[in-house]
């Protein structure tokens, strides 16, 4: 069976860490205490959330990643294991200090990712350096608003984030769920799937953008479509997910 042959981009990653963790449990009865409902813990799962989720999708893309963060927040989420659903999600945020270079980003990067889950780690300032530094192609996933200060950078956010902007960028990616996503008024479709969990999946479409970017040399309709099907096969899975090579392949075989 053929699967996607991965090039090993070397990428820099930079934004905000968290640990995903799930509590997989049972609901029978409400507590006799107050009227909510008694989780029977049965298992525990860790795994990378935010900008580690991003930096597993491009490594399972076969990209050698170097990977600058600061302190890790944690989001534990209580899921009934009979009805997959989410009880309650309990986030403790980190507080992180923002990252600044000491030196210049050296030219061994193909490419520079910025996941920014506006936690501190990631400032206007250090996209800007970054941008004005670096000699290739800028990715940034952000929930600034004033994404004129993002010139110069392939900005992707989602459809509820694009209703907070204050400005935007001439690079711009409106991601829009089901519904695909729009770039430079062109309009990207997506299929149809059965959604078990859209957690991470910006994540995914954030890396396989740039992966693919790279892979076509610059093909930005290309690198959309792409990024569209990997995310599509991440939110078919409970929880964060980085899809597979074999999974990729088969994919692009069903278009």
């Amino acid at each position: 069976m053929n699967t996607l042959q991965a090039k090993p981009f070397n990428i820099l990653l930079i934004g905000d860490d968290c640990l995903d963790v799930y509590q997989f449990g049972t609901v029978d009865r409400i507590s006799p205490e107050a009227p909510v409902p008694v989780f029977n813990f049965c298992r525990e799962e860790h795994r990378p959330g935010m900008a580690g989720n991003v930096l597993t999708n491009l490594q399972a893309l076969g990209c050698r990643v170097e990977f600058l963060h600061g302190d890790t927040s944690t989001k534990t989420r209580l899921i009934d294991t009979r009805s997959k659903q989410h009880i309650v999600r309990i986030d403790k945020d980190a507080e992180c200090s923002p990252i600044e270079f000491v030196t210049a980003i050296p030219p061994l990067y193909d490419a520079v990712v910025i996941s920014d889950y506006n936690k501190g780690t990631v400032t206007y300032d250090l996209i800007q350096e970054v941008r004005q530094g670096f000699h290739g192609p800028v990715f940034v996933d952000t929930k600034k608003t004033d994404l004129a200060q993002l010139e110069g950078c392939i900005v992707k956010i989602n459809k509820l984030e694009h209703s907070r902007v204050i400005s935007e960028c001439s690079d711009l990616i409106v991601t829009l769920g089901d519904r695909g996503a729009t770039w430079n008024d062109i309009h990207f479709t997506a299929k149809k799937v059965d959604v078990a969990d859209v957690c991470g999946a910006g994540d995914t479409f954030l890396a396989s953008l740039c992966y693919k970017y790279l892979e076509s040399n610059g093909d930005m309709v290309t690198a959309i479509n792409f990024a569209i099907r990997a995310s599509a096969i991440a939110v078919q899975h409970l929880g964060v997910y980085a899809p597979r090579s074999e999974e990729h392949t088969s994919e692009l075989q069903s278009h």
